[in-house]
């Protein structure tokens, strides 16, 4: 009885999980949207498009994509601005900054930044209980194509000895 409970529970949840539903103007009628709504959060340039039209679109452009930082005890804070310009023909909006772990945390200008016009995103890393060689990846996620873009962080961080 509790296995077949199980079963049914199991097939009605995946059959919910292959329809992705909205609610549609003050009627609420609920209509499916085709390739659901997780296309639209991945990417939201493209999800209603067939061809990615890549010529007007916003492009970051960075002075490096990876930093390489002196090699600095355990304990140490490393900070560092990476440059972009948006080389692109629309404003460049940068929606999310982040990284694998909390010891790299980023900020980012949370306004548009039009063709032609650059910024900064400052990055700190705090080496606190952390040695040896570290590779701190941030992404970056905007409207661009591709939706997201990856800076690196990198160095040699030196241990406290006994």
């Amino acid at each position: 009885m509790v296995k077949n409970m199980l079963l049914s529970m199991l097939v009605l949840l995946m059959v919910s999980c292959n329809e992705t539903t909205v609610a549609s103007g003050s009627e609420n009628k609920e209509e499916a949207i085709e390739g659901g709504i997780s296309d639209i959060i991945r990417n939201p340039i493209t999800a209603d498009q067939e061809e990615i039209d890549t010529n007007n679109v916003a492009k970051i452009t960075f002075s490096e994509l990876s930093y390489e930082y002196e090699r600095v005890d355990e304990g140490a804070v490393v900070s560092h601005d990476f440059s972009f310009v948006n080389t692109g023909k629309v404003p460049l909006i940068i929606s999310n900054v982040r990284s694998t772990c909390g010891c790299t945390v980023a900020d980012w200008p949370k306004t548009a930044i039009a063709p032609g016009e650059g910024g900064v995103i400052p990055v700190r890393f705090d080496t606190k209980n952390k040695s040896g060689r570290q590779n701190k990846p941030i992404t970056i996620t905007a409207n661009t194509i591709p939706a997201k873009t990856t800076i690196y962080l990198n160095g040699q961080v030196d241990g406290e000895s006994s």
